[in-house]
């Protein structure tokens, strides 16, 4: 209900210790357009009274627990953007390769007649760059009428109102995307035939030499992919995931083509087996023109990516849905006056007997200097910075409190009655920069009360019970007004009994605020749950594309696996023998890539979600365990598919274009 100012000045509400929250609310003229004018008032008004110790939030910020869970999701759907532009460059330079290894005969056709190296690859790069533009108008119109398909379909379980429209700007920007990972990806392949002779064009089917482009192009596949990278990381919502991931992806670059590289020097040197299914599997891993380097490099990075980002899905939601805690508190008080706090812990053990209550002393008190700094001095965390901007709780007890460990000191005990103590949570002491034995002063009513760093803890914050980053001895504030928090967690909860219990609290103590948990739960529910799931939606476009790119991967030898095939065929190889050996073939290369896929992306995995979303790890073997089993299904059934069609060739059609 609404209380004009003076009629609440004349309760007795406004007592010393109660807890009691002013709210200005500021409308500025120019709001509407942006939220320039809202950060420049901000920051003149701190900059103004810095020591009001108020806590100010713009629409932007509302909730700002809220806003970091959403932007660690923005954080990863930035690295699902990332990882699927990645692999899609693989696949681009995959499939420029095939295109170009079906059109050899062409291309020794036009330099036999006259054509230049230059003019080879000015018509293929022409091809390639029609061919990618074609391409991305047929993925921006699938990309822009994808949010009306999603509205369509789920709209009414949206928890907002998403009116979605075209931005041309942003479908500018993806079609320049295209465009760059094409020419990136693709000069490699169209540099490297630009000099090749005639002579060696013609006998690559059975002779594999491989050379790198000349220095020029070289240079212009640098400066491409610079520009490539310049543009991802430039325009990233999160510039520092988007180098860390740019970095990283190299370095995985370099390490398949030297595992690779391992690879087939390994099957050289294995002795020959007496089973021919297993000797030809073997020979087929490095022989000349072999699939091992593209897919090692293709089946390796999509495998690492694809843990990477499982990984941090595993932890996402876990993270998300651990802030769902099993069993909440059903109701908090507050404003529970001292001299009352054991009469209305009873009253409630009588009004719920079969609940559980907790009641705790609290004060409001703002952190003034710690370690004989200043608190606006403090170098603190982005992530402890908080703790130092306005009024805190407080609290004192002698005993350790619920949802809190001791990892460092001693507790104080319950007969204590030395110089002040306080323990601190673990991270935000960590954060401050501060240990054991520093002097932290609160501001408690206009008194300043200085306390030793006796213990730190770690709490349970998850739970949702009652803690306090800051607790001290039971001497520290002897004298001081102050009121109770309580909390009541029901077996069972229902609309009607959280009514009864609200009016029965508010006849027998009008001054304790009830606030009501359940709604709130079932609302922060709803929300985490949607966005888990959006989660593993975000992941479903890093899988598709990691299994398009080792599609094409195969692909791109299936020429070459024609010509074994047939050639095999007619010196009377089974189709039952070959298909045994392509698969053999297949699983080598793919156990020898597993290890690498798992260790790397876990790794990748850890320090993204330690490092840059700040937040605990676990590593999920499940999730590792199933992309290490999808990646070798997939492997052997998309090779075995293109073995097949090969083994469908007709021997003699094919023997007679050799």
């Amino acid at each position: 209900f609404l209380i004009s100012e003076a009629g609440l000045r004349a309760t007795p509400l406004l007592q010393p210790g109660s807890l009691v929250r002013w709210t200005y609310r500021v409308r500025l003229p120019d709001n509407a357009k942006d939220d320039h004018a809202a950060a420049s008032f901000i920051a003149d008004t701190r900059l103004t009274l810095p020591s009001a110790g108020w806590e100010i939030r713009s629409r932007s910020n509302a909730s700002p627990q809220l806003e970091r869970t959403i932007g660690r999701f923005t954080q990863f759907l930035t690295l699902v953007g990332l990882a699927a532009l990645l692999v899609g460059g693989v696949g681009v330079a995959n499939a420029v390769k095939s295109h170009v290894d079906r059109r050899t005969e062409v291309i020794a056709a036009f330099k036999a007649l006259g054509a230049t190296s230059r003019d080879v690859f000015g018509i293929y790069l022409v091809q390639v760059m029609v061919l990618a533009t074609i391409g991305s108008i047929i993925g921006l119109c699938a990309g822009a009428a994808l949010p009306f398909a999603i509205v369509g379909l789920f709209g009414n379980i949206l928890p907002l109102p998403v009116i979605p429209a075209l931005h041309p700007d942003e479908l500018a920007l993806s079609f320049v995307y295209g465009l760059l990972t094409a020419l990136a990806f693709g000069l490699w392949p169209l540099g490297r035939i630009r000099d090749v002779p005639v002579a060696a064009l013609f006998r690559e089917a059975v002779i594999a030499e491989w050379h790198r482009p000349r220095w020029s192009y070289l240079a212009l596949i640098a400066g491409t992919v610079a520009l490539l990278v310049a543009v991802v990381i430039g325009l990233s919502y999160d510039k520092k995931i988007a180098a860390v991931f740019v970095v990283a992806a190299a370095l995985v670059f370099v390490l398949l083509r030297g595992i690779a590289a391992v690879v087939m020097a390994s099957a050289r040197a294995m002795p020959r087996s007496r089973f021919p299914m297993l000797r030809l599997a073997v020979s087929n891993i490095y022989r000349p023109g072999a699939l091992t380097p593209s897919v090692v490099l293709s089946l390796g990075l999509g495998r690492a990516v694809l843990v990477t980002i499982t990984q941090i899905d595993g932890n996402l939601r876990r993270q998300f849905l651990a802030q769902l805690p099993e069993q909440a508190p059903s109701f908090f008080f507050i404003d529970v006056p001292s001299g009352e706090a054991e009469r209305f812990r009873g009253f409630l053990k009588e009004l719920a007997p079969q609940s559980s209550v907790d009641d705790v002393p609290m004060l409001r008190g703002r952190i003034v200097s710690a370690r004989g700094v200043r608190a606006e001095d403090l170098k603190a965390t982005a992530e402890t910075e908080w703790v130092l901007q306005s009024d805190r709780g407080l609290t004192y007890t002698g005993e350790i409190p619920k949802g809190s460990k001791v990892v460092e000191g001693e507790w104080w005990g319950e007969s204590y009655s030395g110089p002040p103590l306080v323990s601190i949570e673990k991270r935000i002491a960590d954060g401050l920069g501060l240990k054991l034995g520093d002097d932290i002063v609160v501001n408690v009513l206009g008194r300043d009360i200085a306390a030793r760093i006796g213990n730190m803890r770690t709490i349970d914050w998850q739970g949702l019970g009652i803690n306090f980053v800051l607790v001290f001895s039971p001497n520290a504030f002897k004298g001081a007004p102050h009121t109770h928090v309580a909390t009541l967690t029901e077996a069972r909860s229902d609309a009607a009994e959280d009514a009864r219990v609200i009016r029965k609290v508010a006849d027998a103590f009008p001054m304790v605020t009830s606030v009501r948990v359940r709604e709130v739960m079932e609302t922060v529910g709803t929300v985490v749950s949607n966005l888990a799931l959006a989660i593993r939606g975000a992941s479903a476009v890093t899988l598709i594309s990691a299994i398009l790119v080792l599609g094409g991967a195969l692909a791109a030898g299936h020429r070459h696996r024609v010509y074994d095939a047939v050639i095999l065929k007619t010196l009377g190889a089974t189709r039952l023998r070959l298909l045994g050996a392509y698969a053999l073939e297949y699983l080598m290369i793919g156990f020898a890539t597993a290890a690498f896929g798992v260790i790397a992306g876990s790794v990748a995995a850890w320090l993204i979600v330690t490092r840059l979303m700040t937040l605990s790890f676990a590593w999920q073997a499940g999730s590792a365990a199933m992309v290490v089993l999808a990646a070798l299904v997939v492997t052997v059934g998309l090779g075995l598919a293109g073995t097949l069609l090969a083994l469908n060739q007709k021997p003699a059609s094919v023997l007679r274009n050799l």
